[in-house]
């Protein structure tokens, strides 16, 4: 699929099906990511276009620059040189231990170009989960900044195969060697690329790790062009026209060394040739407006974890910023139709929910509009408040059962993705599979001699118009007194409630009925958890869901536990109320 592809032939039966006959995936035999995100811009397009901002960085402590398409393609020319220069050679992992700046991205161009392989891996990683990924990769060389370089070499002795570890920024010094220092030794001029082909892998990112030992999921080059439909989509087409002639502007709070904030973000917007904006400092819903309007943001990708946030510290934020967002996608954990309308009411806009993962990902979700052939907009299949949505463009999504079978629309199942697309032709976004893990790759697929499905581990319920409605991570769908209970639905009714600002719901071991259903919850400020409350939202579940999905148990918790990647980790509070049932307490 290339940028201008959903634009060549209108859609003959309505938006969704429409899209889905009309497109066609172009995947080129060798393909690169560096190149069609920074070097077609920096060198094959126009002076325009070589000069428009890449990168618009700031820091918490104000420091604000911006980066070139230009700037990024020399300054990753002379970091290939280098990382060559230090032994990285074609198919080596080297990992990236960086928040959102400049360099992060210049480090993904200049690997890509290597052939070699980008580890990211988030800065909140402790020991344990660092050592773990650098030894289960046999990553050769690390790059840290400030807020990790000290774990980096804590645990460098138990990773031999580290050879080098590069220092970025403050962390100047306490590396092998610092990022200026080497990029001004570098050979200046072009560097010569390698020629890879789009199946050679790109990206090994690993799993968050709620159901196990994280997995590192190997994520070739293609797998960007496969994400694409979805990102156009869920962003209501961004992308369109000459960059040069364009004023949008990405932003994200999502941590680049995940998928949401890699694939979700940085990539798709620089394939665009668009700036995207790195923020490299915690997160605030305040400062989240101020950044969307200091920068003049029109795109972004909001987890329901920050909307939620955002939601609850700022409930009319245009009459405070002045916002110029025009599309909002968001994805990790069902969105609800209490942010959904908020972003409706208070933002101007539909948020666009997306589901997908490491693995498969931007394979479901929504679109406002779409642009017919003749370059006219037309309206997109309408978001539905609590839905996930509908399969992207290109991509051929069931629920199945156990057996690896079509469910009938209406009854639960497994999310899955089929090898082929509706024309029968490969789906580019599909990963290489797990690496040194066979068996695990085997697991994930499914269904008819070929094993084509590719489960998603999530349960939803598809209904006759195609929309899935999400009921949770499989492992967290449980049983309750007979009755098979989701929690999302649960969460998002408690959230409605003015007290509170998240909420979990897990099963607690009860030995009459199997178990009971247990809410987590975390207060909005100026509310304290006391009996009353307690009472107050149990009649507010109980008054909007079925009579056995309300919580029987209410425990007030400061935070809820979260991955990396934001996503609430409802086995950690599963495990916990298991604990304390072999342990005979209460909850």
């Amino acid at each position: 699929m290339k940028a201008d592809d959903t634009r060549k032939r209108a859609a003959p039966a309505g938006a969704h099906e429409g899209l889905h006959t009309s497109l066609h995936w172009q995947v080129p035999a060798r393909f690169n990511i560096a190149q069609v995100c920074c070097t077609r811009w920096a060198r094959g397009g126009t002076p325009a276009q070589a000069r428009r901002t890449a990168v618009a960085w700031e820091t918490e402590d104000g420091r604000r620059g911006r980066l070139s398409y230009a700037g990024l393609q020399r300054q990753a020319d002379r970091l290939s040189q280098a990382l060559r220069a230090l032994g990285v050679q074609r198919g080596d992992r080297v990992a990236l231990v960086l928040p959102q700046r400049p360099e992060t991205a210049v480090a993904h161009m200049a690997i890509y170009q290597l052939g070699a392989v980008a580890m990211p891996l988030s800065m909140l990683f402790g020991p344990e989960a660092l050592v773990y990924r650098l030894q289960d990769s046999g990553a050769v060389l690390a790059l840290a900044d400030e807020n990790a370089i000290a774990t980096v070499q804590q645990v460098r002795a138990d990773c031999p195969a580290l050879r080098s570890v590069l220092a970025v920024g403050a962390a100047a010094g306490q590396g092998d060697a610092d990022w200026a220092a080497v990029l001004a030794a570098a050979p200046g001029g072009r560097f010569v690329p390698e020629d890879t082909a789009a199946d050679d892998p790109a990206v090994l990112i690993y799993t968050s790790g709620t159901t196990g030992p994280p997995k590192g999921a190997l994520v070739p080059h293609r797998a960007l062009i496969g994400n694409l439909s979805g990102f156009v989509c869920s962003q209501d087409w961004f992308g369109l026209g000459p960059p040069e002639h364009s004023d949008e502007v990405f932003w994200s709070p999502a941590d680049w060394a995940w998928t949401g904030g890699l694939m979700d973000a940085l990539l798709p917007t620089l394939y665009f040739g668009r700036p995207i904006v790195a923020y490299q400092g915690r997160f605030s819903p305040e400062r989240a407006f101020e950044l969307m309007q200091r920068h003049r943001v029109t795109h972004s990708f909001l987890f329901p974890t920050a909307l939620k946030a955002m939601m609850k510290a700022v409930p009319a934020p245009r009459q405070r910023y002045r916002l110029h967002l025009r599309s909002v996608m968001s994805a990790g954990e069902a969105v609800g139709d209490t942010v959904f309308h908020w972003c409706q009411r208070a933002l101007g806009l539909t948020v666009n929910e997306m589901f997908g993962q490491t693995e498969i990902n931007y394979i479901v979700g929504n679109c406002q509009r779409w642009v017919d052939a003749e370059g006219c907009e037309q309206p997109g299949w309408p978001a539905r408040p609590g839905s996930m949505g509908r399969a992207y463009p290109g991509h051929r999504v069931a629920v199945i059962d156990d057996a690896g079978r079509e469910c009938p629309r209406g009854t639960p199942g497994d999310v899955a993705v089929h090898r082929l697309d509706v024309h029968g032709h490969p789906d580019p976004v599909f990963f290489l599979g797990y690496w040194r893990n066979e068996a695990a790759t085997a697991a994930k697929f499914t269904g008819d001699p070929c094993k084509s499905w590719c489960r998603t581990g999530d349960t939803a319920v598809m209904d006759a118009e195609g929309y899935l409605w999400y009921q949770g991570r499989s492992d967290d769908v449980f049983k309750a007194a007979g009755y098979r209970i989701g929690p999302s639905e649960i969460e998002n009714c408690l959230v409605k409630h003015a007290a509170v600002a998240n909420a979990a719901v897990v099963p607690k071991p009860d030995a009459e009925r199997g178990a009971v259903v247990k809410a987590y919850v975390v207060l909005a400020p100026g509310f304290t958890g006391d009996p009353a409350l307690v009472a107050e939202l149990q009649a507010h579940v109980r008054g909007r869901l079925a009579p056995y999905e309300y919580p029987k148990e209410i425990e007030f918790i400061e935070a809820l536990p979260m991955t990396t990647t934001g996503k609430v980790q409802r086995r950690v509070l599963r495990l916990q109320e298991e604990a304390r049932a072999a342990a005979g307490g209460a909850g």
